[in-house]
C-alpha cells in the first residue's frame, strides 16, 4: 500500500542522509539506557552519544515553552519541512559511532530520548522508514524507579513550570498534567506512567508490525547476549560484541537489586489501580509483539 505523502515529505538534504532510524522508546525509568549503551555497540551504528532533551528542544517549534507549556507530545502535523531539517542536521552534525567517528553519507541511527515516548507520530511522519523498538519494564520497579527520580532531583527537567506545585516537574511533560496539581508525588507518577503508556502504545498499534520490536527488560537482563543478538538482526545490523555482565547505566541512581521497589512496596501497591488497564495493554502488546508472526 502506497503510504500518502506526510507534511515532512519534501526532500531536505540532512533528512536524508538518514537510513531506518531506530527509536528505543519506553516509559522512563524503563532501562532504556541500558538498552540503548549495548545496542549503540553495533558497527555501524551512530548515536549522539546520550539523549537528545535539548537538542530537540532548542529547536523553537519543538519547544514546550514555545507552544505554551501543553507537553513533550509531538504529532505527525508538527513535522513541518523546516524544523523536521533543522532537527536532522541537529542530529546529524553530533552522531558519531562506536569508535567516536563522525558521521558520513547515509547512516543508521539510534536515538534514545525518553520523552520520544510522546512523539512516534512525529518521528514516523519525519522519517517514515524509521524503525521502534519498544521496551518494556515491571511496572512495580518502574514506578520505584520514577519516584527515586523525583526524589533525587537529578532529572527535574521543568524546575519552573507555571503553575506546578510541589516536587519541581521531573522526567516528561505528560498531557493533562494540570490535573496533576496537588496530588500526592507516588499519585503523579503513577498518572505519568499511564499517560505516557497509553499514549505510546496508541500510537505504536497504528504503525505497520514490521516497524516494531520489543524488549523485555527483565528478560534483557536475564539473558543479554540473546536478546541483543537478535534485535541487531532483526535491525538489519551486524553484531560482534560478547556480552558480559552488563555495567551499570550512566542514569542509575541507586545500585539495582533484586526486588528493591518492596523498600516502598505499600506505596506501589496504593497506586498500582492508577496502571493497571494501561499495564495489562502493555504486557499484551509485548507479548504480540515478540511471538511469531501468523
Amino acid at each position: 500500500m502506497t503510504r500518502p505523502a506526510g507534511p515532512a515529505a519534501s526532500t531536505s538534504s540532512f533528512r536524508d542522509q538518514f537510513d531506518r532510524p531506530v527509536f528505543i522508546v519506553s516509559t522512563p525509568r524503563s532501562g532504556s539506557t541500558l538498552l540503548f549503551e549495548t545496542l549503540a555497540q553495533a558497527p555501524g551504528l551512530h548515536t549522539v552519544g546520550g539523549e537528545s532533551h535539548w537538542l530537540i528542544e532548542d529547536i523553537t517549534a519543538f519547544s514546550p515553552a514555545a507552544r505554551g507549556w501543553g507537553s513533550n507530545r509531538l504529532t505527525a502535523a508538527d513535522a513541518t519541512p523546516e524544523p523536521v531539517e533543522q532537527l536532522a542536521q541537529a542530529f546529524y552534525t553530533e552522531l558519531r559511532d562506536r569508535d567516536g567517528v563522525r558521521a558520513e553519507g547515509r547512516v543508521r541511527m539510534l536515538e534514545k530520548t525518553p520523552k520520544n515516548a510522546l512523539r512516534v507520530p512525529f518521528f514516523d511522519a519525519a522519517w517514515p522508514d524509521a524503525l521502534f523498538v519498544y521496551l518494556y519494564r515491571d511496572v512495580r520497579e518502574t514506578l520505584s524507579s520514577m519516584i527515586e527520580a523525583w526524589l533525587s532531583g537529578a532529572f527535574r527537567t521543568y524546575p519552573r513550570l507555571p503553575g506546578w506545585t510541589g516536587h519541581p516537574w521531573s522526567l516528561l511533560l505528560v498531557p493533562g498534567w494540570q490535573r496533576l496539581i496537588g496530588r500526592p508525588l507516588p499519585e503523579v507518577v503513577a498518572e505519568q506512567w499511564a499517560i505516557t503508556s497509553e499514549t505510546l502504545l496508541g500510537d505504536l498499534a497504528a504503525l505497520p508490525r514490521e516497524r516494531l520490536r520489543a524488549v523485555d527488560y527483565g528478560e534483557f537482563l536475564a539473558s543479554p547476549q540473546p536478546i541483543a543478538d537478535a534485535l541487531a538482526q532483526s535491525l538489519d545490523l551486524k553484531w560482534d560484541r560478547r556480552l558480559g555482565p552488563l555495567p551499570l547505566s550512566k542514569t542509575t541512581v541507586s545500585k539495582p537489586r533484586a526486588g528493591k521497589w518492596r523498600s516502598i512496596e505499600p506505596v506501589i501497591e496504593a497506586v498500582l489501580p492508577i496502571v493497571e488497564k494501561a499495564d495489562s495493554r502493555a504486557r499484551a502488546f509485548v507479548e504480540e509483539l515478540t511471538s511469531p508472526a501468523t
